[in-house]
């Protein structure tokens, strides 16, 4: 453990896809871990090497943090809840499911003198990290044209994720990553226009679905994100291309780098999971680590929970745009606080 997170104690909160990766990030960094779920929690502490307790009231007393990690849709009250016994939070993304809630948790969070960071992973990806620093130096002048991607095999064959009122659908759990790289790498957004097919109906996310999203940045730079919960055994990918006045920047996960890995167990499941890579630290565990880190009032880290309610806020206008047909502008939009 390094000396920053010296006796550290931190409050799991959830035992689905995602803990288990938080948990080995957190057992890495020399992390005292108690977990509290609904369901699951035996299982993941057996395999981590994790406590558990028997409520939320209990973990909340016990520990110096907690780290969320629950379906979408009870971030908010938990995160609340947290806020309320005093406790500094970790917000798996998205942080909530609208731009108002999400800014509801951040004033009980200044309110209540707690710090609140959501879990936005790709910010530690070392490709987007190397992107952003470049442009940030100047290396291909001002940014023009993005473009961003990622799909998965649908997780919306089972489970909550169909349910747009507990996922968002695809723009909210899976494109909220690129809406956030488009803002980071490219500036404050003016206006939003998304299209989605098949269309959500009555609340229903197709299984399989498409969305792509295109963002006109207060620089003049024009990005477009899409998004897709294909069939199963679709392979996890992602990428970027990003043009400026003097350079590109370009980076697909699936190219041949002459370096292959077969290493996501259950991938065509549904599990949307970023993959990792094994030639490097994991990025879930350098995520996790400086978050922590600026909890205990380190450096503040590369997200904050303005960044998270603000691609909440994004995600939310892209489907008030698929519902007009029309492009949203920023300035004027306000989050009606409608899930779906």
């Amino acid at each position: 453990m390094s000396e920053e997170l010296a006796g550290l104690t931190v409050g799991l909160i959830g035992a689905g896809n995602i803990s288990r990766i938080h948990a080995a990030s957190w057992k890495a960094v020399g992390a005292r871990v108690l977990v509290y779920s609904l369901e699951g929690a035996e299982e993941l502490a057996q395999k981590y090497g994790l406590e558990v307790v028997a409520s939320r009231e209990e973990l909340l007393a016990a520990v110096e943090f907690v780290d969320i990690v629950t379906p979408s849709a009870t971030h908010k009250e938990i995160t609340l809840a947290a806020i309320e016994a005093g406790r500094n939070v970790i917000c798996e993304k998205p942080l909530t499911l609208t731009a108002s809630d999400s800014h509801e948790v951040i004033d009980a969070a200044a309110a209540a003198g707690v710090r609140l960071y959501p879990a936005h992973v790709v910010r530690w990806f070392p490709a987007y990290k190397a992107a952003y620093d470049a442009i940030q130096a100047g290396r291909i002048g001002e940014v023009a044209v993005a473009r961003f991607y990622r799909q998965a095999s649908s997780p919306a064959g089972a489970g909550w994720y169909r349910d747009v009122a507990r996922s968002g659908g695809v723009i909210m759990d899976l494109m909220v990553h690129d809406l956030d790289q488009a803002r980071w790498l490219c500036g404050e957004v003016t206006t939003v226009y998304a299209v989605q097919n098949p269309p959500t109906v009555d609340g229903v996310s197709p299984v399989n679905v498409a969305a792509h999203v295109t963002l006109t940045h207060e620089s003049g730079a024009i990005s477009h994100c899409r998004a897709t919960w294909g069939a199963t055994g679709t392979t996890f990918q992602t990428g970027f291309s990003v043009a400026g006045s003097s350079g590109v920047l370009k980076f697909k996960s699936d190219a041949d780098t002459g370096y292959k890995e077969e290493l996501q167990n259950g991938a065509t499941a549904g599990d949307l999971l970023i993959p990792e890579s094994a030639l490097g630290e994991s990025p879930y565990l350098t995520q996790l680590r400086e978050l922590a880190i600026g909890l205990r009032g380190g450096p503040e880290p590369r997200v904050v929970a303005s960044d998270g309610a603000t691609a909440v806020y994004l995600a939310e206008a892209a489907r008030a745009s698929m519902e007009s047909g029309q492009p949203i502008d920023m300035k004027t939009f306000v989050s009606t606080g409608a899930v779906a």
